[in-house]
């Protein structure tokens, strides 16, 4: 690939692993604050049920997580595995159209 593509999935990823850094304190402290308060799995479901914000937040969150692990798969195979070049470009977005799909359907059922 280009020097200039490489080097823009590169910051893709450093950048995607900043804003999921970021997402995973928010999404653990504050289930570890609600479950320390008492609250089950149900209730909290009930109480984030309809936010938009909590829906966008969960919805930027798989985004950053289909863009950052696939990246890093890709690395992995063209550095350490006979998958390179396409055919590990290949694997590494059909990973993240996964991980996209799910992540957001599982935030829309949620919050939808």
């Amino acid at each position: 690939m280009k020097v200039r593509t490489e080097t823009l999935l590169w910051l893709a990823q450093r950048l995607s692993a900043m804003v999921l850094v970021v997402g995973a304190i928010v999404h653990v402290s504050t289930n570890i604050y609600a479950v320390r308060g008492g609250l089950t799995a149900a209730e909290i479901i009930d109480r984030v049920h309809g936010s938009t914000a909590w829906l966008a937040f969960y919805l930027v969150f798989a985004a950053v997580a289909a863009i950052h692990g696939p990246l890093g798969l890709r690395t992995v195979l063209n550095e350490m595995t006979p998958v390179r070049g396409r055919a590990a470009d290949l694997v590494a977005l059909v990973l993240g159209v996964g991980i996209l799909w799910l992540g957001w359907r599982a935030a829309f059922g949620l919050f939808g």
